[in-house]
This record gives C-alpha cells, sequence and structure tokens, in this order.
C-alpha cells in the first residue's frame, strides 16, 4: 500500500486555500457594497436594526481580513492587533445601538417603512448562507480552525439578516414599529458575545 503523493496533496490544499481566499474575497465585496446601501436606507427610514446591521458588516469586513491574512501566512502578531480591533469595534456597537434603542423608545420615533432595506436585507440572507456554506466546507476540508469558525459567523451573520428582515417585513406589513428596535436588540446580543469571545482569544494568547 503506498502512501498519498506529497505533490497531489500540496495542489490540493493550494487549490483549497485559493477557494478559502475567493469565498473570503466574495464576502468582502459583498459587505463593502452593503454598507453603502445600509446606511441610505438607515438615514432614510431612520431604523436602529439597518444601522446596526450595517456596523456589523463594517466589522465583519475586519473579520474577513483577518482570515485573509490567516490565509496568505502573515505573522500572527498582526493577527492578533485586529482580534483586538475587532473586539473594541463590536464593543462600540453595542454601545451604540442600546443609545440608539433608549432613544427610539424614549421619544416614540417609529422607523419608516424601508422597500430597500427589505431588498438588501433577503438577498444579504440568501448569499451569506452560500457564504458560510462554502467556508465552512472548505476550512473542514483544510483543516483550518481560522476559517471554519470565520464561516460560523457569517452564518450566524445570515441569522442576523433574517432577523432584521422580520423585522423590517412586520413593520412594513402590520405597522409594528417595535419589531424593528427588537431585531436590534437581537444584533447587541451578538455583538457583545462576540466583543468578548475576540478580546478574550487574544488575550489568552498574551498570556500564553
Amino acid at each position: 500500500m503506498t502512501g498519498a503523493d506529497p505533490t497531489a496533496t500540496i495542489r490540493s490544499t493550494g487549490l483549497l486555500q485559493h477557494r478559502g481566499l475567493r469565498l473570503e474575497y466574495a464576502t468582502l465585496g459583498w459587505n463593502t457594497i452593503g454598507l453603502a446601501v445600509l446606511a441610505a436606507a438607515a438615514i432614510q427610514a431612520g431604523s436602529p436594526a439597518l444601522a446596526g446591521f450595517g456596523l456589523d458588516s463594517l466589522i465583519e469586513i475586519c473579520a474577513s481580513l483577518v482570515v485573509v491574512w490567516q490565509l496568505k501566512g502573515v505573522h500572527t502578531d498582526r493577527e492578533a492587533r485586529a482580534m483586538r480591533l475587532i473586539g473594541a469595534g463590536f464593543a462600540v456597537l453595542v454601545v451604540y445601538l442600546i443609545i440608539k434603542l433608549i432613544i427610539v423608545v424614549a421619544t416614540g420615533g417609529c422607523p419608516a417603512v424601508s422597500m430597500l432595506g427589505i431588498i438588501w436585507t433577503a438577498l444579504t440572507f440568501l448569499v451569506l448562507l452560500a457564504l458560510a456554506w462554502g467556508k465552512i466546507r472548505t476550512g473542514r476540508a483544510l483543516g483550518n480552525p481560522v476559517l471554519t469558525a470565520e464561516g460560523i459567523v457569517t452564518l450566524i451573520d445570515a441569522f442576523l439578516a433574517g432577523a432584521v428582515l422580520a423585522g423590517l417585513v412586520l413593520n412594513a406589513l402590520f405597522g409594528w414599529w417595535w419589531a424593528d428596535p427588537l431585531a436590534g436588540a437581537v444584533i447587541i446580543y451578538y455583538a457583545a458575545r462576540e466583543a468578548h469571545h475576540a478580546l478574550t482569544h487574544t488575550s489568552e494568547e498574551t498570556t500564553a
């Protein structure tokens, strides 16, 4: 019984790494376009959920860059600094959304219906599901926990898009304005958890 061909193994690993990079570049491109779309929709509708999801997209751009650095073999010190910035970004997002929700509830401001927000979050839900599936599958084939973990983050982002979409649709169909800030509250929970994970992860690396 002969062992695996080393050349074939290297070629297969290279193809998988290239696929992982393409998936991350696709995520970067989608989220970059999404920043402009979500900013316009959030301002037009006065929607905490759309504003929060837009800021979350900005932070996820940073997360994708971390994975790109890792796949390209960039030194881990740079990765650790990026992870600290991501954790700090999620913490800022939590503070912003809490203040935004307090203002909305205190003033009784009702977010307007946003067809642009509905269309974009529906598309984002589908696109992120496909990207997450590809990242998780590729990460597991590579034995790369960083890519796999980022794929799970992308999957959670897809669920967040679904939660925001639900809030926007309920507001549009039934006038349930509170569904929009409720979707924002879901993002607060997610952002707080990710901030804790990123900052704890980097502190563990520092003490190791």
